[in-house]
């Protein structure tokens, strides 16, 4: 078994929380908003902080996802990746799907999921054939519904 690697985490302020998984097999750790008092979330993209900043080691690939419960409500948030040499706050752009639909984040909401994977370390070859396969260059829905 690989030895655990450590994410460095910074708490800037008062409020905010450590990532968290909900149960011991969840893949994602839950994100936390950072806010005085609520905040309305529509349409338009909200960026909520989460009053955190993290040391991400190289060759670690750090990303924030949308939670399956708030989407299951039509609330997302962008996906983003936190780049190994970023040390700023942690900020999750959130959004809703359609006009009829406003979410109120509170004060310590879980906002987002964190997910962490190793990179692959890769190589760009130019190339002035690609080998072909069945399905070419159809995309798009090309493969079905």
């Amino acid at each position: 078994m690989n030895p655990l690697e450590a994410i460095r985490v910074k708490l800037l302020r008062n409020g905010a929380k450590m990532p968290v998984r909900s149960t011991a097999l969840a893949s994602g750790f839950d994100v936390f908003a950072c806010i005085d008092g609520p905040v309305e979330v529509g349409q338009h993209p909200v960026v909520i902080p989460t009053g955190v900043a993290m040391e991400v080691p190289a060759g670690l690939d750090a990303q924030f996802r949308p939670r399956s419960g708030l989407a299951r409500q039509g609330v997302l948030c962008t996906f983003g990746t936190l780049d190994a040499d970023y040390r700023g706050e942690i900020m999750i752009t959130m959004y809703t799907v359609a006009p009829d639909i406003r979410y109120t984040v509170q004060p310590g909401d879980r906002i987002s999921q964190l997910v962490v994977t190793r990179l692959a370390p890769v190589d760009f070859v130019e190339v002035k054939e690609l080998s072909e396969t069945a399905r070419g260059a159809g995309g798009h829905g090309s493969t079905g519904r």
